[in-house]
């Protein structure tokens, strides 16, 4: 079972040399990396890839690691109690089962997704630590342990909002996506928008690194957000010209696909303003 790569995603040698590293130790994937690098699409197209069924959860800030294993609603069980039905006797019949569950009890092997794990509290990566070391959890409520049937490949995803216990960081293999470079990103465009002009590209690509290159940027804009501004450059029917015509330090145009907050446009702004000064 080897992963190299599907043809809706370019995954580079160290990528795929990560994720078979995982496959092949049976630990979880941690991989980090600015938002937008395609994180959470890797998992996707790894379950495509091996032809896995994909199993998605996604954290909140609210969200618990018991969530993932199980949920005992007492509330309703009290409830219908008090209404007399019949349903009251098993204990089962109130029990929610988490997405860990799911992967566990799966016939075949899946790959289960945890997306974003840094959004959780600090405490959610260690409350994790025993089932996914062992592949296994105790139900108190019925009496049961949950087994993993196919042990499922684990994609953990984190955009390095916080730090992750030294403790959870041992039992993963980890793996940091680097921002594109410019070839990279070349072959990236060219598996969304087939068929774009050669010029174009590499104007717009130009613009678009020496944006993010920009110093006092808040916000660095990222790989989704420069294949929206590609779709709308076609869309608008714009040539490489066009996006020259402003001038190298004027907005980009269709700007608001790439900046993202009033402080980096103010910047560019500024700098607009600066360059007509020393006309």
């Amino acid at each position: 079972m080897k992963f190299q790569g599907t043809d809706a995603y370019v995954a580079t040698d160290d990528l795929t040399i990560a994720v078979n590293a995982a496959v092949t130790l049976e630990r979880p994937l941690l991989v980090k990396g600015e938002p937008g690098t395609g994180k959470t699409e890797l998992a996707k197209q790894v379950a495509r890839g091996l032809g896995l069924r994909l199993i998605e959860w996604n954290i909140k800030s609210t969200t618990r690691a018991q969530q993932g294993l199980y949920e005992y609603d007492a509330v309703s069980r009290l409830r219908d109690s008090q209404l007399g039905e019949d349903k009251v006797h098993d204990v089962g019949n109130y029990i929610k089962k988490g997405k860990l569950w799911e992967a566990f009890e799966a016939d075949e092997k899946v790959v289960l997704l945890i997306d974003e794990i840094d959004k959780a509290d600090i405490e959610f990566p260690n409350d994790l630590l025993q089932e996914l070391d062992k592949m296994e959890f105790f139900v108190y409520e019925t009496g049961e342990t949950i087994k993993a049937r196919q042990r499922p490949v684990v994609i953990i995803t984190s955009n390095n909002e916080k730090e992750l216990p030294d403790a959870f960081l041992r039992r993963c293999f980890f793996h940091y996506i680097r921002f594109p470079d410019m070839e990279t990103m070349k072959q990236i465009v060219a598996v969304h928008h087939p068929g774009i002009k050669e010029a174009l590209l590499t104007t717009a690509l130009t613009q678009f690194f020496e944006i993010r290159e920009q110093q006092g940027l808040k916000k660095k804009p990222s790989t989704s957000e420069v294949l929206d501004w590609l779709k709308l450059l076609l869309a608008e029917d714009m040539s490489a010209e066009d996006l020259k015509s402003g001038g190298a330090s004027a907005l980009p145009k269709l700007h608001g696909a790439l900046l993202k907050n009033e402080q980096d446009v103010h910047l560019f702004e500024r700098l607009a303003f600066m360059a007509r000064g020393q006309r």
